[in-house]
């Protein structure tokens, strides 16, 4: 979660620095998102597992 922060924050810094024109924000806008999906995945195959409890009544 952490990573994803700093990815976000640093291609906010880098799109401001370079003002849209370089292939830096990019990468780094397509860092977070890789980030994003793998804990999404991290998550659903912790529940799917048993590690995270699910909601029961």
């Amino acid at each position: 979660m952490l990573a994803i922060v700093v990815s976000l924050f640093s291609g906010l810094f880098s799109l401001y620095r370079e003002r849209g024109a370089g292939t830096r924000t990019v990468r780094l806008l397509t860092w977070r998102v890789g980030l994003s999906i793998a804990l999404f995945a991290l998550l659903l195959l912790a529940f799917r597992f048993g590690f995270i409890a699910g909601y029961t009544q």
